[in-house]
């Protein structure tokens, strides 16, 4: 069934203008620099974030990096040919057949899309709009130019997607106190990489002074203000206008 899909998307593919195949080969590599480029946008934007928001700009591209990790070791597992060497009947890729032992399952590129797209729209949810349909068409791109089985692109999306997801949720706290860390640090390169942004605010369980009960919702700090200021002033406004009246006689 998936030699046959294989078969009707690269039939397709030379049935199709020679400017959209150039096109699809090119993109099949320009979506990865295109997905290296929101990385850093989304970094320099989360700059002036907190350390959250920086937290999960910075774990993005490195969630992804485990991603293509992950796929690597698999490919070295299962080691599956690719179906323009093992699809029989099947029209010439439109690019170079990968060499033999470049193994097939799952697709680095699709793993990597998928992998970049969602951790893009955790760091920047208003671009999912754009990176979801990149890493789908990028993944479209790897069977319409011959050199990937359909499961292999499907699997590789979903693979990506969740190890990017789990990865940025389970180490997004510790990376966001290093980020606060950092942009206290003394070291000029250190402190311009976390960003100017806000620090974290404080946690019941760190500082329960921070926060007004029984709603526990924060309380502002001021830094120039003491405990007996608001006694004091209130003292006063109540004093006794006849005892300060006796004073002055």
């Amino acid at each position: 069934m998936d030699d046959d899909l294989y078969r009707d998307i690269t039939d397709f593919a030379h049935d199709t203008p020679s400017w959209f195949q150039h096109l699809a080969e090119v993109w099949t590599e320009l979506g990865l620099l295109l997905f290296g480029v929101l990385f850093i946008v989304a970094w320099w934007r989360a700059r002036r974030g907190d350390p959250r928001a920086l937290a999960i700009a910075v774990l993005a591209p490195l969630a992804t990096a485990v991603a293509y990790v992950c796929s690597e070791l698999l490919k070295s597992v299962i080691d599956e040919e690719r179906p323009c060497r093992a699809v029989s009947g099947a029209l010439k890729p439109l690019v170079e057949c990968p060499a033999y032992g470049d193994w097939s399952f799952p697709s680095n590129h699709s793993t990597i899309a998928g992998a970049a797209a969602v951790g893009l729209a955790l760091a920047w949810p208003r671009i999912a709009a754009l990176t979801v349909p990149m890493a789908v068409l990028m993944a479209f791109s790897r069977v319409f130019v011959g050199v990937h089985y359909p499961h292999d692109v499907a699997v590789g999306l979903v693979l990506g997607a969740v190890l990017a997801f789990v990865v940025v949720r389970i180490t997004t706290r510790p990376v966001a106190r290093v980020g606060q860390a950092m942009r206290g640090s003394s070291n000029g390169l250190v402190k311009w990489f976390a960003g100017p942004g806000p620090a974290l605010a404080p946690s019941p369980a760190t500082d329960p002074a921070a926060y007004d009960s029984p709603t526990m919702s924060f309380r502002r700090y001021d830094a120039h203000h003491h405990p007996g200021h608001d006694a004091h002033r209130h003292d006063w406004q109540h004093h006794d206008p006849q005892h300060h009246d006796s004073r002055r006689h």
